[in-house]
């Protein structure tokens, strides 16, 4: 429990300045409840993601298609390496003078995502379950980890309860993390890093080296997890600037905890200098940091993007665009995991926890995170970008807005009298977890139903391809989709003109082209449609689905780049 008091037994609590001139006390004995609560609340997450799985226990997008396949190469002894090519930023934004394949992985995603299944697949086979069980297990522990922060930050048992339950079962975040991508690993690494610098901020000078590590961990999962050691170097520096008191971190803590981050990434960056030739290859190209439209992205055709590009752009565009990323990254925040009727409880609570060194690093990474996202990476807000980061925010989050919760109750017990302020806020505390676990499960339904339309098609691509060479390689709009279902090498669609995109199929000797409704690039659009087919491309082999705007749902094609191929008669 947090008592307001200007006295208590040092021997026992930590004291630490609140506004208004009070001290609250942290009382040790807080942190000594029994273990059932945290092991039932990691149950209940687990359980969780079990019942996502059976509605849908696949990888289902490009993201999570990545982690698994190169998990199962390094695990079959093949080391960090893929046999299809998911985007071109992988091979420097465009064709590379030595169009092969296999390539070496992780030149964009970060490696503990695929680390982490390794021992699994050993165990139980290249099989969707020993991919998927390590995040299960990970996303369980995030709900106990939310109740040990809420106890360690003075805050009751039913609110440290009800905050593990939201984590367990976070809005509509809930269906990804029960998938092989690093929700799960950023949301508990981002909310170790949070809690233990705050840890910090009230002494514990063991707890801020070891956020050191764990700052290095959350950026071995995401490159962005860098950012998660903003609140740190802060904290260190207005330790160090503040005057007429003893340092609570002090210089030996600081540099420990930036060692303990180098400890952990360095093995990391040497691989990728050694490797690629750079810390971040993938953005060496621009195609990341300077493009002005998300189809960029995926381009290979023109000059790639630079600084000067960017602000060519124009002040007007620039920063409309900063604009709307910001936006709708607020939008996203407050949607998705928030379910929108969270966020002002939450916004609310943070205003009045602003000096709560319990909150304190949640705030700062906050703004940090929102602030990276519109300056820099505005286009790529709205792709999951941002999602993949605001994770980290999600259990303090939680434990805020059930603060607002409490707080909203209080202002009206205080204006009517016939309100009895502690039973309300048990009632409406429980609502709104139930009303937010509810927010969980039909967002999971949503996503089953939308991965599972999307995997059966794909399926049906994959038999038709059954009687084709294995050698045969594929373009596709995910290739690491097909990879997964088709068994089969190849590259994604660029987003470029028609000679482009053959430029590509020729570089690549890729032998069949899937076109879906749903990722169709415009220079294809009319090949689906049947509008248009060029000498080097047959009659659709398969079509799926009925025609929405004159678009099949799916189509497939064979690929003729050579005079002898008889696949493509005139």
């Amino acid at each position: 429990m947090v008592s307001e008091s200007t006295t208590a037994d040092p021997s026992s609590s930590l004291f630490v300045p609140v506004g208004g001139g009070l001290t609250r006390c942290y009382d040790a004995t807080a942190m000594s409840a029994p273990l059932l609560v945290p092991l039932v609340l990691a149950l209940v997450a687990l359980l969780a993601r079990v019942a996502t799985a059976a509605l849908f226990g696949e990888p289902a997008y490009p993201d999570s298609f990545y982690y698994v396949n190169v998990a199962q190469q390094l695990a079959a002894g093949n080391g960090l390496s893929v046999d299809y090519i998911w985007n071109f930023v992988d091979v420097g934004g465009r064709l590379p003078a030595d169009p092969s394949l296999p390539v070496p992985a992780n030149a964009h995603w970060m490696p503990l995502a695929v680390l982490i299944q390794v021992p699994f697949i050993w165990l139980l086979g290249p099989t969707a379950l020993a991919s998927a069980l390590p995040f299960w297990i990970v996303s369980a522990l995030v709900a106990p980890v939310t109740w040990l922060i809420a106890r360690d930050a003075g805050l009751d048992s039913r609110t440290a309860i009800y905050g593990g339950l939201l984590a367990a079962v976070p809005g509509a975040v809930a269906p990804y993390l029960a998938q092989p991508d690093n929700f799960a690993l950023f949301m508990l690494l981002g909310a170790l890093c949070l809690w233990a610098c705050a840890r910090g901020l009230r002494g514990d000078r063991r707890a801020f080296v070891l956020g050191g590590a764990c700052v290095g961990l959350a950026t071995l999962s995401r490159t962005d997890g860098i950012l998660l050691g903003v609140p740190f170097a802060l904290a260190f520096v207005v330790d160090l600037v503040r005057r007429h008191r003893p340092m609570r971190i002090g210089w030996t803590a600081a540099v420990l905890c930036a060692l303990a981050f180098l400890v952990v990434t360095a093995p990391w960056w040497a691989r990728q200098l050694a490797v690629f030739g750079s810390l971040t290859p993938s953005g060496s190209s621009g195609r990341i940091l300077w493009i002005t439209d998300y189809r960029e992205l995926y381009s290979i055709g023109g000059d790639p993007p630079t600084l000067i590009s960017f602000l060519g752009q124009g002040l007007g565009p620039l920063l409309s665009s900063r604009l709307a990323g910001l936006g709708m990254a607020v939008a996203i925040f407050a949607a998705v995991p928030l379910l929108f009727f969270l966020g002002p409880f939450m916004l609310g609570a943070a205003w009045r926890r602003r000096t709560d060194p319990g909150f304190q690093p949640w705030l700062v990474y906050a703004l940090t995170l929102f602030a990276f996202s519109g300056l820099l990476f505005a286009v790529h807000v709205p792709y999951g970008t941002f999602l993949h980061s605001a994770v980290a925010l999600l259990p303090h989050a939680y434990l805020l807005a059930l603060i607002g919760v409490a707080g909203a109750i209080r202002w009206v017990a205080d204006h009517r009298s016939s309100w009895d302020a502690p039973r309300a806020t048990a009632i409406f505390s429980a609502v709104t977890v139930v009303m937010a676990m509810c927010g969980g499960v039909a967002g999971s339904l949503i996503a089953a139903r939308a991965w599972g339309a999307e995997h059966e098609l794909r399926e049906q691509v994959a038999v038709a391809l059954e009687g084709v060479p294995a050698a045969d390689r594929l373009m596709s709009p995910d290739a690491g989709g097909y990879r997964y279902q088709a068994g089969r090498s190849g590259i994604v669609t660029p987003d470029d003109p028609l000679p482009v995109v053959e430029a590509a199929l020729r570089a690549y000797d890729i032998r069949w082209l899937v076109l879906e409704r749903d990722h169709i690039v415009p220079s294809l659009a009319p090949l689906l449609a049947g509008s248009e087919r060029p000498g080097w491309l047959s009659r659709p082999r398969l079509v799926l689905g009925a025609p929405v705007n004159g678009l099949p749902r799916a189509a497939l094609f064979a690929v003729c780049l050579r005079a002898t191929d008889s696949r493509c008669p005139a």
